[in-house]
This record gives C-alpha cells, sequence and structure tokens, in this order.
C-alpha cells in the first residue's frame, strides 16, 4: 500500500451524503415496489443511514446535499445538515460542492462521501472503514458488487475529487485513491438499488426506518419482487 501513515490521532470526520429529490430516487425498485413505496423506501434509507453515521464515534457530523424538502425535513431531525444542491449538475457536481460548503466553514475538515442507501449500516463497521481511510490522503471503499463505491474519503489538505458512476471504483483507483481493503464491514459496502440488494441488505440486519417502510409495501407477484418484511 503506499503512502500509508500511522494513525496517530483518531480524526473526526464530516459526512457528505447526496441524495436525489425522492420522486426520482431508487427507479430501480419501481418495478417491485410502485412510486409511493419507492420513495418511502428511498427516504427509509437515508435515515437509517444518517442514524447510524451519527452513532459512528469517528463522524463528527453529516451533511446531506439535497434540494427534497421532505428529506431535508426529515434528516434534520435526526441532526443532519443540509446543503441545498446549488449546482443542480448531477452526483459529482452535488459531492464537490458540498464538499466546499463544509470546507468554507472547516478548511481542515477530514471528509468522506457516503452512499444514503446503505440501510444495513452499522457504526462499528463504519468506524473500521474510516479509522482505515485515516492512513491515506485518500481512499474508497468498494461496493458489494466491486465495480462502484460506497464511501470516499479526503483528509486536510487533499481535495475530494469524486468520481463516481459506472465503474466508480476503477475511476477512483485510477485517480490516486488508496482502495480500503477490510474484512466484515459489508454493512457499509451493501447499496441498494435493486429488489435482489434489498433482500441482501435485509440479511444483514435491516435499520428501522427501512423496516418500517418494508411493512407498508405490498409486494406483488413475479420474479424480483421484494417481499414484506418477515416473510419468505
Amino acid at each position: 500500500m503506499r503512502r500509508m501513515q500511522p494513525q496517530v490521532t483518531p480524526v473526526a470526520w464530516t459526512l457528505v451524503m447526496p441524495l436525489k429529490p425522492l420522486p426520482r430516487a431508487k427507479s430501480r425498485l419501481a418495478a417491485t415496489a410502485g412510486d409511493p413505496a419507492r420513495t418511502a423506501l428511498a427516504l427509509a434509507f437515508a435515515q437509517d443511514t444518517v442514524s447510524a453515521a451519527m452513532a459512528c464515534t469517528s463522524v463528527r457530523d453529516v451533511a446531506v446535499v439535497t434540494d427534497d424538502q421532505r428529506a431535508a425535513a426529515a434528516l434534520r431531525t435526526l441532526g443532519a445538515h443540509i446543503v441545498p444542491d446549488t449546482p443542480d449538475a448531477g452526483l459529482n457536481a452535488a459531492l464537490a460542492h458540498g464538499a466546499a460548503e463544509v470546507r468554507a466553514l472547516r478548511p481542515d475538515a477530514a471528509l468522506a462521501v457516503l452512499n444514503a442507501d446503505l440501510p444495513a449500516l452499522r457504526p462499528e463497521e463504519l468506524r473500521r472503514v474510516l479509522d482505515f481511510a485515516a492512513r491515506f490522503p485518500r481512499a474508497f471503499l468498494a461496493d458489494s458488487a466491486g465495480t462502484g463505491t460506497t464511501l470516499l474519503s479526503a483528509l486536510p489538505g487533499s481535495a475530494l475529487g469524486p468520481r463516481f458512476g459506472p465503474s466508480s471504483s476503477a475511476r477512483h483507483r485510477s485517480s490516486g485513491a488508496e482502495e480500503i481493503v477490510l474484512a466484515d464491514v459489508e454493512s457499509v459496502r451493501r447499496d441498494v438499488d435493486t429488489a435482489e440488494d434489498l433482500v441482501a441488505a435485509e440479511a444483514l440486519g435491516l435499520g428501522p426506518f427501512t423496516i418500517g417502510a418494508r411493512r407498508a409495501v405490498t409486494p406483488q407477484r413475479g420474479p424480483g419482487t421484494v417481499p414484506a418484511c418477515g416473510t419468505q
């Protein structure tokens, strides 16, 4: 591993989470959940992610970049700061804007982008990932599929340089970010885009907001249907 530094003192991270307007979020769940349930699930994912992040001892605060007023109100009650998506020019522009807003107030902030769709997130697993990331100027964690990215970090003095999108793990690796390779941090890697992802997250243990949202889902029959909570 290149440029690894021993972690002398703990790093208090500011997490930057992007969240699309709920009507456009998690479109790949629409076929199995329907629009009202899909938007409820998208919000619940974000609520569970923020709640777990705020409980992580390595996290100082959470900034959510979103223009969705419903989501903003719900996440603000959990302690998140809301940054309006002023650029409105896609995911990477939103993340760069959020990072700039944080560092305009605290130039020495340690930043980490965290996906807002990690409904099984465990605070202790997130702490291990962030503690590992603190050894490098920039680092990233690949998603469960190995092609995407669920976390991208930048220590003070390093630009975030987000390159999310298709094959983002390869893009972050080629940009010089160090890959975080740790066992037993699956809850930080398990983002949810599809019905199959949600079933896999349920096996890890969903957070309370997502459990509640799933109970409101009326399952439809057919391949790939998301089963109601507690059914097989």
